[in-house]
């Protein structure tokens, strides 16, 4: 794999730190500035909403930017956002520092997919791009908990200077190790938004909104499952997101090379086996080391979603797929939204505390079900003549040698 993976790996790390640690800084946030803990999350919102906007935004000003310069740009803009976060005197300059921070995430991540699946050989591409999100999975396992740990010890403000400094070693090796790639200059604000209509791009994003909605129903209250319902202590539940983390990054390590061996088929499994390990976690939960095993489990085929669900709105806006892929992680914080307020729903109706467990495999059915009615639409709007399966690959008619892309490959 080259090193600029490792560039984009860096910059991933420092993006999934500052998107995640909030949530365990929120008591030291409100005690210092004034302000009561639901208040206070409303930081993790505006991160969210600045993914939402700043996605389609900076991908379409950014559109003709040679893709090294806007990778270091971005992250420019994440380090800037992270150090106004340290500085912030107010609550409100703090939620706008936090809005700034968020702006380049779906950015950089639409951007980094492409240059990712640019910087290896046909059949790689999946790898690539999986090799980029496990900087974001170890954020979960190392970063998040270490820069809580920061900052309950020397402050909040710590966390966000040292986050700010992972964003400037990142730059620094985007600078140094991502080799020039200029933009395709056919590629315009009016192509991407074309590309971005096509519809089984649309079904693609709608799979991530309900597919990832599943995980978010229950990982956000997660850490209140354990305490009340499985009986761990307070103190475990960092040792508990450790384990989720490390499931993650389990998915992240299996879905490139099944990506690129079958995009459709590891998506349809994924989703399935997202929503039986959420309905078995409804009663698993009441079991302590049955409960530990499920949350890996959970992780692993959550995370085992996010690569072909990349992969796929790239290949289906392969003319124009920056803004696709950068679309798709508005996708995704839409359904962390989504999915945390239907399973707060839950709780709020008197449900029980493992009810977000059950809503959460009722919306990764429903990701499932998108995404099969989209592989039947795209199945019937293929010519069946031009591609024919040999060993578990794919190739064009020789007679129009048109190539295939890896979204499509049967097996």
């Amino acid at each position: 794999m080259p090193l600029a993976l490792l560039a984009l790996a860096i910059s991933a790390f420092g993006i999934g730190t500052t998107e995640f640690v909030m949530m365990g800084l929120l008591p030291n946030v409100a005690d210092d500035l004034g302000t009561s803990v639901p208040t206070a999350g409303y930081l993790v919102s505006a991160y969210a909403l600045g993914v939402v906007i700043g996605a389609p935004l900076l991908t379409a000003l950014g559109s003709r930017i040679p893709r090294k310069r806007m990778l270091v740009c971005l992250m420019a803009v994440f380090t800037v956002g992270n150090l106004a976060s340290a500085l912030a005197p107010t609550f409100g300059l703090l939620v706008a520092g936090r809005l700034l921070a968020g702006l380049p995430h779906g950015a950089f991540f639409g951007v980094g997919a492409v240059v990712a699946a640019r910087l290896v050989r046909e059949g790689r591409q999946a790898r690539a791009v999986a090799t980029m999100f496990l900087g974001l999975t170890i954020a979960n396992i190392v970063g998040v908990p270490a820069a809580t740990l920061l900052g309950q010890q020397f402050g909040w403000r710590a966390t966000f200077l040292i986050v700010a400094a992972i964003g400037l070693v990142a730059m620094a090796a985007l600078a140094r190790l991502v080799p020039p790639l200029p933009a395709d200059e056919r590629t315009g604000l009016g192509r991407e938004l074309r590309a971005l209509g096509d519809r089984q791009v649309l079904l693609g994003l709608l799979t991530t909104v309900f597919g990832f909605a599943g995980i978010f129903a229950v990982y956000s209250y997660l850490a209140s499952m354990m305490t009340e319902v499985t009986g761990f202590a307070e103190g475990s539940v960092p040792l508990v997101l450790a384990l989720f983390g490390i499931g993650m990054t389990l998915g992240a390590l299996a879905a490139g090379p099944l990506t690129d061996r079958a995009l459709r088929p590891t998506l349809y499994g994924s989703l399935a086996a997202l929503a039986l390990v959420l309905t078995a976690f409804h009663f698993t939960a009441q079991v302590k080391w049955a409960a530990l095993a499920t949350v890996v489990v959970i992780g692993a085929v959550g995370f085992l979603t996010t690569t072909p669900l990349q992969m796929l709105v790239m290949n289906k806006a392969q003319q124009a797929p920056t803004l696709a892929a950068a679309s798709n992680q508005s996708a995704f914080n839409l359904a962390n939204a989504g999915g945390a307020w239907v399973g707060g729903l839950a709780l709020a109706a008197g449900w029980g505390w493992t009810s977000p467990t059950l809503v959460g495999a009722v919306l990764a059915a429903l990701g499932l079900a998108v995404a099969l009615v989209a592989g039947l639409l795209d199945r019937g709007d293929r010519d069946p003549s031009r591609i024919v399966a040999r060993g578990g690959e794919t190739e064009a008619e020789q007679t129009t040698g048109a190539p295939v892309p890896a979204g499509d490959r049967i097996g």
